[in-house]
């Protein structure tokens, strides 16, 4: 059985490794996408190859419509199609909305939300000319849902582009593409931080009392990438660890 052809953006480091590993496993030949992180992304490359996959880096910033415009040519130079795109790309930064800059505006939505947006788009444009019934997977976040401090920006593009998951699963239908997206919570995306004072007080505000790995996540975007989820669009996997259930960390009367 031939094998997909998956783009995974952001995928030198973090969950977009694990998820690029992942696919690479699963039957996925890549494009592995990053911006600044060569030496990583050309580690995620060789561990593709060893597990079978071809695999090409394309360097690139999401959140410039040049630079979209290339990645997919480069992407469909190497490959000719596409079957499944994983908007994993994002920014995470933090000001209190009274100190919040126009700049840092621009820098979160333009990768977080345009980046995804466009992404969604050239990949859907591709699938239809090529008759491929193929799949979308946006990485958003449980920020989508709930309301952390100075998150005025992060929290919003979250929750766009969970919003505009839906509306593109409902376009995107009648040309057989699926479009989900997986909402992780707190995940170990370096090594340790979990362990610091910080991440173990925010662990202890976890009903499942542990952050999360990247792995985790990776095998939640290769079941939606699957035939197992082929009924499911317009859907959002939380992978939170139960993180948005409480409402209050502490609700007895004593």
């Amino acid at each position: 059985m031939p094998r997909k052809i998956a783009l995974v953006t952001g995928a030198s480091k973090g969950i977009g490794r694990a998820i690029a590993l992942a696919l690479a496993d699963n039957g996925y030949d890549l494009g592995i996408n990053y911006y600044t992180s060569k030496e990583q992304a050309l580690e995620v490359q060789q561990l593709a190859e060893e597990k079978g996959a071809k695999a090409v880096c394309i360097q690139g910033d999401v959140g410039k419509m040049v630079d979209i415009d290339r990645i997919f040519q480069e992407l469909f130079q190497a490959y000719g199609r596409i079957d499944l795109l994983v908007n994993n790309a994002g920014i995470t930064k933090y000001l209190p909305f009274l100190e919040a800059t126009e700049e840092l505006w621009e820098e979160i939505t333009n990768v977080d939300w345009k980046g995804s947006y466009f992404c969604a788009q050239r990949a859907a444009r591709k699938m239809v000319e090529t008759s491929t019934k193929g799949v979308i997977i946006n990485i958003t976040s449980i920020h989508k849902s709930v309301n952390f401090p100075i998150s005025n920006i992060y929290g919003p593009t979250k929750a766009a582009l969970t919003k505009f998951t839906e509306h593109a699963a409902l376009e995107l239908a009648e040309y057989g593409i699926r479009v989900n997206s997986v909402a992780p919570g707190c995940i170990v995306v370096r090594e340790g931080y979990d362990q610091t004072e910080r991440g173990l007080r925010l662990a202890s505000r976890i009903p499942l009392q542990r952050w999360g790995k990247p792995e985790e996540i990776a095998r939640a975007v290769v079941f939606l990438a699957s035939d197992d989820s082929a009924y499911m669009t317009g859907a959002s996997l939380m992978l939170d660890g139960g993180s948005v259930l409480p409402v209050l960390l502490d609700n007895k009367f004593v």
